[in-house]
């Protein structure tokens, strides 16, 4: 009995000393991180266990202590709370996403999955056909396409001599010429029509000559007064509706050449993948064995197909081997990196001194990605679908790709158009009639209380009174002529 019982207590010793040799073994393995926690309804015994292979990639996957966190860590806490299932999550050893090799063997995180050392990828892993034709894929989770990852001050150019006129198009400064030419004209008009701006008549005493009035308009431009002063009301409207013009005007302009001035988007010389090939200042590259290198090398565009070369060429000199040293590479030499422009965003947001150009080609998404004939497939898209039609993907989206950088979106600012500035001119427009009216009121009054004084019909005088303000002194003559020789 004592020698079984001693037996007994040896068995378990040795089992107890393997499971926490096992242990230990596990977390000293560099490939295999613990991850968050999955939820709680996922947790419990007997519930699958998937093992998840994925890569570093910011802000994906990413090592913070001894746990990985990122978007695709919160998406599959999310997936496993709904599905019930737990989960062990692996970086992939060569860390590659997954391409065809010589001998006809898939690397990476697709080639772990077709070996059966990994259930599922989940990473910002590109659906691919020739991806999809080994493994199978989930509704994509995010969608994206290949963009072009810039150094602001090696894609910039120099400044133009007339930069200071780039916040308005060709067309606003035309308006705003137009604008300005006619509320002098129409001071000048009022001024001479409204008796209140008349000393006498007769002795022409008005200093709203049509000079002093393109004075008065350059003034109220720089926000500066500038005499003659209005006495007449009618002139007083327009000199008010001008002044609110060039006000609202002044803080358009001063606003949008700020932000071009600290954006320098419109100074880009690089907007497309051909203005890219054309360039020489630059060397472009990609990462070795993506999903983009691919597409560039099976497109039938003559400009992919140059990029393609010219990759090709130099593939030791121009390809990269991760994302990281991508975008480092942009921010210490001049290269510009072809890669995901969701990723790219990203870079541009952490790094301020980036900029992403604005053509995106390729449009594709990332998917989750399991072995041929998986359980899994189908019931993994319908949570993702799930996700998103609650919104939590955009949630993610917005939380792990949040910026740093104080920056408006490049499509975004540039010249402004007449239209963003319709109502001002349409303001101006309607201040300019009332004060015309407004003067014709005043020297039809002024004509009423003329005529009955001097016992003349209203519209004569009428008719006087604006020939003598309008200087059309024939007219006057033959006027005081006629009614002359009638008295006679």
């Amino acid at each position: 009995m004592d020698k079984g019982l001693h037996f007994t207590i040896c068995v378990v010793t040795a089992a107890l000393l393997l499971r926490e040799s096992s242990q230990a073994g596990e977390e000293k393995d560099p490939e295999v991180l613990a991850a968050p926690k999955p939820d709680s309804r996922g947790a419990g015994e007997g519930l699958p266990t998937l093992t998840v292979t994925t890569i570093l990639e910011d802000p994906y996957v990413m090592v913070r202590g001894a746990e990985l966190e990122g978007y695709c860590m919160e998406l599959l806490a999310a997936l496993a709370g709904m599905l019930r299932f737990q989960y062990r999550v692996r970086v992939v050893g060569d860390g590659q996403y997954g391409a065809v090799a010589a001998g006809g063997n898939w690397s990476g995180m697709i080639g772990e999955i077709l070996r059966r050392e990994a259930d599922i990828a989940v990473a910002p892993l590109t659906v691919t056909s020739a991806r999809e034709e080994v493994v199978s894929f989930t509704t994509p989770f995010l969608q994206t396409g290949i963009g072009i990852l810039l150094r602001k001050d090696t894609a910039s150019q120099d400044m133009s001599f007339f930069h200071f006129l780039s916040p308005f198009s060709k067309e606003t400064w035309t308006a705003l010429l137009f604008a300005y030419l006619l509320t002098c004209f129409c001071l000048f008009l009022v001024a001479r029509l409204s008796p209140c701006e008349w000393n006498e008549t007769k002795n022409e005493e008005n200093h709203f000559t049509f000079l002093n009035s393109l004075w008065f308009g350059a003034g109220a431009l720089a926000l500066q007064g500038a005499t003659p002063r209005p006495q007449a009301l009618s002139v007083r409207v327009i000199a008010v509706v001008w002044w609110l013009f060039t006000l609202a005007l002044l803080a358009a302009y001063i606003a949008n050449f700020t932000a071009l001035l600290s954006s320098g988007s419109e100074q880009l010389p690089i907007q497309t993948f051909e203005d890219l090939v054309k360039q020489r200042n630059l060397e472009f590259g990609t990462l070795e064995g993506s999903s983009t290198f691919y597409y560039f090398k099976n497109s039938k565009n003559p400009i992919h197909q140059m990029i393609y070369e010219y990759m090709e060429k130099r593939r030791e000199h121009v390809l990269v081997k991760t994302y990281q040293e991508a975008v480092q590479r942009v921010m210490d030499s001049n290269y510009a990196f072809i890669g995901e422009s969701i990723s790219q965003d990203l870079a541009a947001a952490r790094h301020c001194n980036l900029i992403r150009a604005p053509e995106v080609i390729g449009a594709r998404g990332f998917g989750i990605a399991t072995a041929r004939a998986s359980p899994w497939t189908k019931p993994l898209s319908i949570a993702v679908l799930k996700l998103r039609e609650a919104g939590d993907l955009d949630y993610l989206r917005n939380k792990w790709w949040e910026s740093s950088c104080l920056r408006q979106s490049r499509d975004r600012w540039g010249p402004l158009e007449p239209p963003a500035l319709g109502g001002l001119f349409l303001t101006l427009g309607i201040g300019l009639a009332l004060g015309v009216l407004a003067a014709l009121a005043e020297l039809s009054s002024s004509s009423r209380r003329a005529a009955a004084h001097a016992k003349k019909s209203c519209c004569s005088v009428f008719t006087e009174e604006i020939c003598t303000r309008l200087r059309i002194k024939g007219t006057a003559r033959q006027s005081q002529e006629t009614s002359g020789k009638a008295n006679a």
